[in-house]
């Protein structure tokens, strides 16, 4: 049941975490996953992680960039554009503000 909810609540905030991982620089899906992972935010699987990157990258919001390896597979690597820096700072402030009106009445109860 808890992963469930966790499942649910990720739905609505996982453009926002992919967008902020790649804040620091370029990065790959499997490095992206880890990073959330590390975050506390548990196990994002590719079936899940993938498809949010191919919508932000049809969005303008990051670029993708395909590179073969020496050794193994190639992996694409995915950079944050000008767009979604901006968009990334507009929706965090409304994510973070969303968030305090559900932390204000989950902690206050009551009806109004």
């Amino acid at each position: 049941m808890a992963a469930d909810r966790r499942s649910s609540w990720l739905k609505g905030v996982l453009d926002l975490l992919v967008l902020s991982c790649l804040t620091g620089g370029e990065s790959y899906g499997y490095e992206i996953s880890k990073a959330l992972a590390e975050a506390g935010l548990g196990q994002i699987k590719g079936g899940t992680l993938y498809p949010v990157l191919n919508r932000l990258e049809e969005a303008g919001l990051v670029v993708g960039e395909f590179r073969a390896a020496e050794r193994g597979p190639g992996r694409r690597y995915y950079r944050l554009t000008a767009d979604g820096q901006e968009h990334l700072a507009t929706e965090s402030g409304a994510w973070l503000d969303f968030h305090t009106a559900v932390k204000t009445k989950l902690f206050t109860g009551g009806t109004r």
